[in-house]
This record gives C-alpha cells, structure tokens and sequence, in this order.
C-alpha cells in the first residue's frame, strides 16, 4: 500500500528532487515549518496577470504531536517479537487453552482410577417403611445411624477408556502446538508491522526532503523568472512541483501514523506510543540455495502442521474407543463402614463391608453406540484429509517464500544500481537547466526517476528483511 500511494503520487506529474543520494538507516521525522514553505512561495511578476500568487500555506505537521526522536522510546525488531509474546491477547487466549486441554486430559483419565465415596446416614423409620407401595424400598430403612466408604473400580473395558485417555493426550499435544503456532503468527505479524513502519517512515523523510528541495527549486525558478532569465511556464511548473510535495508529505505522514497505530495493536497496545524504530545493523543473509531442503524441514517443524496431525491422530483414537463401547465393561466394588447406633434385633455387628465384582454387557440402545462410532470414524477420515491439504499448502507456501526472498534479494542490488543512475542523471540535468541547455520537462524528468529509484530502493530494502521472516515462518523457525 506505501509503495503503491508514492508510485501514484509520482506518475500524476512531477518529480521528486533529493538533495542526497542515500536514504538514512534509521530514519527520523524532521518536520518543515508552513513558515519556510510560505516564503518559498513569494508573489512574483507576471506579464500575463499582474502579480503572481504564492501556493497556500499548508499545515503538514501530524495531527497528532509527535514527540522528538530523542524522546521517543527505541524500539529494535526482537524487542518488539519479545513484546508481543507477552502482551498479545492472541498467545494469551492459546496458553489458556492449552492448559484447559490438559484438564480435559485428566477428566478422561479419571475414569482409570478408583473412585471412592464417603456417607453418613441416620434413620428414624417405623417398621413397616420398607413394605410401602410404589417402589422397591430399600432394606435399610430401619432405624439407625452410621458411616461407611464405598469403592469402585474399573477393572477392563475392552480399550474404551484407555483409547479415550489417548485421545485427549492427543489432543493436548495438539492444543500446544496450536499455541506454538499461535506465537509464531504473531511474531511475523510484528515484523510485517515493524517493517512497514520502518519503510513509511523511511519514505515520509523522502517526502520531507523533497518539500525542501523543491523549496529552493522554486525560490531559485522564481529570482530567474525576476531576472528575465525562465518564463512564467517554469515557475508553474515548479509551483506545480512544489504543491505535489506537499500532497505527498501528507499522505507520508499519514501512512507513517497508521503504520504506528498498527505496530501498537500487533503490541498488545490500546494506547498510541510512537517508537524510535531501530534498523538491525547486521547485513541480512543471502536466501537458501534450494527450497527442497526448506520444505522438509517445514513438515518436521511448523506446529501448525504438527497440531493437525495430533488432532488427526486423537480422531482416530476417540473413533476406536466409540466403537468399544459396544463391548462389555468389567468392575470391582467394595463397600465398608460401622453402625454405632443401631436396633439389635435388625444388626447382629456395629460394622459391615462386603466386596464383589460386576459385569455390564450392551445390548440394545436405539443404535446409539453405533451411530456414535461412525460419526466419530468419519470425522477422523475429515482430519486425516485436512492434514493432506495443509501439507500441499505448507510445500506450495515454501516454495513461494523462497522465490520472493530470491527475487527481493536480486531487486537489492538492482535497486542500489538504479540510485546511483539516477542520481547522476539528476544531477546532470539539473546543471543542464541552470545553465539554460535544456528545459524545465527534462529536469522534472529527471527528478521522476531519481525519485522512483529512491522509493524502490527503500522498499527493497525492508522487503527482502521481511521476506526471510516470512520465510523462516513458514519453514516452522521458532522466536
């Protein structure tokens, strides 16, 4: 979008003169008084209308106060990752969701373990209570007070419970990968915010520098339009120039905020902070020879590919244990306990426990076993689909990255040899004009294509750092 808005903005008309030939590693917004802007514009005689107006002061200062560069906090790209992992509600939500999968895991897993119950029971009862009409009573409706643990015990189930408790192990593994995934989505959301602040930054300060030399190519047009030197159509054409400057600083400073604003929110910001962005100082590496390598170390490493294979893998365990459902469930019970206040003549001990197994077979419950194990085997089949296009996206996405860290580190050197041609030719046409060999056309377009080369060569430059973050994460690199 940065790029687009300043190859527009050049291609309207006009050019873009630099009074240097290199961009600023870190770039610093400098901002340029209406005043200066004003008196570069001063009235001038025209024999067409009498006296010529200047172009309209124009306020291009941000909205919003911008703090000094020496005030505003420093801010480096692994700064900014280690930031947003721990301020970011999108790691957060998937920590949190990690750690109630493990729950879940020791819900399943409950099922394996003894299951105790403790009771206390005292009845006042008449004798008959046990023989009253409407339900099957219970024998121990007689008078009495006492405690008592019962116990059970599963001691087989055919899998069922054991395939269950794999399941959610499984499916814990896949909620941290998912988690993993999750940090690793932010950290190159942050470096695509980190490098587009960078990049509008940059380019406000080449917007700024070129409200300033087109400053003084309008002061300078002007005093030799006084002296008879340039007609009229120069000073327009150069308070054309000087008018589109403005335009584009504008814009800059727009994109430059809401570049910043961005940055913020991938931060886990809810308040604007502007950042002194820090450039890494180290050269960037050159790409990977081959993307063959890259895409198997993507399949061994990128969590979210690892996340659906457990998922896909919990599937089929959970369809295994619906369908085990259908067998028979073995378990051991036991129960014991004293009768301290009791009728004699009813309890012979003032204790009691007894031990005893049981067998529970299925035999017919509307078909809801089976319609259960089917669901759940085609659910597991949807996964296992799932996991094949993910994988067909993860090798299409490698190689995608690795051609676009090619290209942008090929653009590099073009890019740095087109500055250099341009500023010769710029610099060429502008002693060409001042000493009335050429026109005012050739120097404007002149400074179109020095400025274009500019623009390109700052993009290229931040685009090819970005396209090795997205390349390491696609490759599954963690922070």
């Amino acid at each position: 979008m940065i790029r687009s808005f300043f190859l527009m903005a050049v291609l309207s008309g006009g050019g873009l003169v630099f009074a240097q030939t290199k961009l600023p590693a870190a770039p610093g917004p400098q901002m340029i008084s209406p005043v200066e802007i004003a008196q570069a514009g001063a009235s001038v005689a025209s024999p067409a209308n009498g006296n010529r107006q200047p172009p309209a002061q124009v306020n291009l200062s941000s909205p919003e106060k911008t703090p000094p560069q020496s005030q505003m906090p420093g801010l480096t790209r692994a700064q900014a990752e280690q930031m947003a992992i721990r301020n970011n509600p999108r790691v957060s939500v998937g920590k949190l969701l990690a750690l109630a999968q493990h729950q879940v895991y020791r819900e399943a897993r409950a099922v394996e373990l003894p299951n105790a119950n403790f009771a206390m029971t005292a009845v006042e009862a008449q004798n008959g209570s046990r023989l009253s009409a409407g339900a099957l009573n219970a024998s121990r409706l007689f008078e009495h007070a006492g405690a008592g643990v019962d116990i059970t015990q599963l001691l087989y189930d055919f899998g069922h419970t054991h395939n269950l408790v794999l399941s959610r192990e499984l499916q814990e593994k896949a909620s941290n990968a998912s988690a993993l995934a999750t940090v690793e989505e932010i950290v190159l959301a942050t470096d695509q915010a980190f490098y587009d602040a960078l990049t509008a930054q940059a380019l406000l300060d080449v917007a700024k520098q070129t409200v300033i030399t087109r400053n003084t190519t309008d002061v300078q047009v002007k005093e030799m339009t006084q002296n008879k030197l340039k007609s009229i159509l120069d000073l327009s054409f150069a308070d054309v120039n000087l008018s589109e400057a403005q335009l584009l600083q504008l814009d800059a400073q727009n994109n430059a905020d809401a570049s910043m604003a961005t940055l913020d929110a991938v931060l886990g910001l809810d308040h604007n902070v502007q950042f002194r962005l820090i450039e890494d100082k180290e050269a960037p590496p050159p790409p990977p020879d081959s993307a063959d390598s890259l895409i198997q170390t993507a399949l061994q490493q990128r969590p979210d590919f690892q996340a659906l294979n457990y998922g896909t893998t919990a599937a089929q365990k959970y369809a295994r244990s619906q369908w085990d459902q259908l067998l028979p469930t073995i378990s051991a019970e036991g129960t014991a306990g004293t009768v301290p206040f009791r009728v004699d003549r009813y309890y012979n001990a003032d204790y009691w426990g007894g031990i005893g197994g049981n067998m529970s077979i299925p035999i017919f419950n509307g078909f809801l076993y089976i319609s259960q194990a089917k669901e759940a085997r085609y659910r597991a089949q949807a996964a296992a689909e799932g996991s094949r296009d993910l994988r067909d996206r993860i090798v299409r996405d490698v190689r995608i990255a690795w051609l676009q860290t090619n290209n942008n580190w090929q653009r590099m050197a073009v890019t740095a040899q087109l500055v250099k041609e341009a500023n010769l030719a710029m610099a060429l046409a502008q002693t060409r004009y001042q000493m009335g060999l050429s026109s005012i056309v050739e120097l404007t377009q002149a400074q179109l294509q020095q400025t274009s080369a500019q623009i390109q060569d700052t993009n290229a430059r931040y685009q090819y750092r970005l396209s090795l973050s997205t390349l390491n994460y696609e490759i599954g690199i963690a922070p």
